[in-house]
């Protein structure tokens, strides 16, 4: 029998070959509700919490007699006790195994368990590794959800034990399975062939399609033959969908695909079924700040522009109109079948508000409105839907607009009428000045061109005299059309307010309202007129001594 010294040599040299983290093998000789214990050979059994003989779905990885590895934490915990780690065992082996892994450019296997910030956590051999999302899968992807939990091959790209760094590719390990493959069936695969594939990742732009060895890409614009706004309106990760492959690049390893092109194409006869002008029934499939889109037939929508909506309101809210989903009559207003677009209106299937206007109120209509605003170039009138127009020049025959336009006031109520309507336009034109009558019209009338005519001297200014011609109606008399009377140098001195005046009429000044006057003109006529009378007398013979008679005969 060995004494206690050579006993304690033993052991102690057995301890020195095993240092603290190094992995040693041992039996398991009982497992309790709360731990599990190990001989491994040592001084002492090691007690090791059952919790970590779980494994990830919650099952009890180990029985008793089976044979493990364990790590040693440490040597001594102070009451002489080994302590070991089945937890550390498994990290430690599997960062042993990761680093083969990588080396032998092999396959291991992990469980997605859920999304980060850039990528997904996989449970990988013990160890939390990352997958960025870009080597996800072989197409870009966002959406793994349906994966989460299933255990899935992958490629180590990276690995730093100091850091605890672990990142792993799934996307590696798709392309090396799928190259072979892929390389077969494309040379196989041509434009036109019908398949089934499974939708594996869906984008803004169209949809990811997995097939045998290889994916193609499904674009929005050959999803239907209507407007989408996105493919989630019809697609969704996992369906299987039948697809036509309208090209192939074998050089890029691109797949085209195509799925409306499955059915046939409604615009083929969508002309003759649509004339111009026909009224239809169609529902509100999206809106938008320029209008709105209404499917009139399945796969056909056409647009109904922000200026076809209301008769009034050119620039109408479209959401304040309509709403998605609601069923409404538009009208067909054009076809272009080569850019597949279809021009609709609403407005058109209710009544014109200015034909109506038309119908009630024909030109020469005489109406009381309230004035809405003013501007510029004249007065807005409420029509009720709508506003008429009151140009400035129709405003008042009696004075200047820009001195006309300023005794109106918004909000006051006037009297008018009807000019006219250009109801292709939109626009009621209307008239005040017609309702006041022209006096000058119905002065020169009376009085045309030429004629001479009495007047009342209202002012006396610097270069011209107005003359009161009668209501309403001034004469404009310049100073250079004046006469001075007889042993005057000065026709102005003459003219006094109050005077009468006798003119000739020399014309009109409609921009100043005003008759345009000339006494000169009214005497030099009639020195004209009287010499005329003079020489149309009966000629008679006359000699020179009878006007030497005439003469003498005159003196007596």
């Amino acid at each position: 029998m060995e004494n206690f010294s050579e006993i304690f040599d033993a052991q102690k040299t057995q301890n020195k070959k095993i240092n603290i983290g190094s992995l040693i093998e041992g039996e398991v000789t009982d497992i309790t509700e709360t731990s599990v214990v190990i001989n491994a050979g040592l001084k002492s059994e090691g007690i090791i919490p059952i919790e970590q003989f779980y494994d990830i779905n919650g099952e009890l990885e180990v029985g008793k007699g089976d044979l493990i590895e364990v790590a040693v934490e440490s040597l001594e915990d102070g009451f002489g006790e080994t302590v070991l780690s089945r937890e550390q065992a498994k990290v430690l082996a599997g960062w042993r195994r990761l680093e083969e892994a990588q080396k032998a450019d092999e396959i291991v296997q992990g469980v997605l368990k859920n999304r980060v910030k850039g990528g997904f956590t996989v449970f990988v051999l013990g160890i939390n590794a990352f997958l960025p999302g870009s080597l996800a899968d072989v197409q870009p992807t966002r959406d793994l959800d349906h994966l989460e939990g299933k255990t899935l091959d992958f490629k180590v790209i990276k690995l730093d034990r100091v850091r605890n760094n672990v990142v792993v590719s799934r996307r590696a390990v798709l392309e090396a399975e799928g190259g072979i493959e892929r390389e077969e069936i494309l040379k196989n695969l041509k434009s036109g062939d019908i398949a089934k594939g499974i939708v594996k990742n869906i984008t803004d732009y169209g949809a990811f399609i997995g097939f045998s060895g290889f994916d193609g890409l499904l674009h929005i614009t050959d999803m239907a033959w209507k407007r989408i706004q996105h493919p989630s309106e019809i697609l969704s990760i996992g369906d299987e969908v039948e697809v036509k492959i309208l090209k192939i690049d074998k050089e890029k390893n691109r797949i085209s695909l195509g799925l409306k092109q499955l059915s046939e194409d409604p615009w083929d006869q969508l002309i003759e079924r649509y004339p111009k002008g026909e009224r239809k029934k169609g529902r509100v499939t999206s809106v938008t700040d320029y209008g709105c889109f209404v499917e009139i037939e399945d796969n056909v929508e056409g647009l109904v522009h922000v200026s076809e909506m209301d008769w009034v309101n050119k620039n109408v809210n479209p959401s304040k109109t309509v709403s998605k989903g609601d069923e409404i009559d538009v009208m067909i207003l054009e076809v272009d079948k080569e850019k597949r677009r279809i021009s609709l209106g609403i407005k058109q299937c209710l009544p014109n508000p200015w034909e109506e206007f038309v119908k009630e109120n024909p030109r020469g209509t005489q109406m009381e409105g309230e004035v809405k605003s003013i501007n510029d170039f004249g007065i807005f009138i409420g029509l009720g839907d709508f506003d008429g127009l009151v140009h400035i020049n129709d405003i008042s025959n009696t004075e200047p607009p820009e001195r006309a336009i300023r005794k109106y006031k918004k909000g006051e109520k006037v009297k008018f009428s009807v000019t006219g309507c250009d109801v292709k336009r939109g626009r009621v034109s209307l008239s005040i000045k017609e309702l006041e009558g022209d006096p000058i019209g119905d002065y020169l009338t009376a009085h045309p061109k030429g004629s001479v005519v009495k007047g009342t001297i209202a002012e006396v200014g610097e270069k011209h005299v107005t003359v009161e011609l009668a209501d309403h109606v001034k004469g404009h008399l310049p100073h250079f059309e004046l006469v001075a009377e007889e042993g005057s140098e000065d026709p102005i001195s003459a003219m006094k307010k109050g005077e009468e005046i006798e003119a000739k009429i020399i014309g009109v000044d409609r921009k100043h309202f005003r008759v345009n006057l000339s006494v000169k003109k009214k005497e030099k006529d009639e020195e004209k007129e009287i010499a005329k009378d003079y020489t149309s007398k009966k000629p008679v013979k006359t000699s020179l001594g009878d006007v030497i008679k005439g003469l003498f005969s005159g003196k007596s």
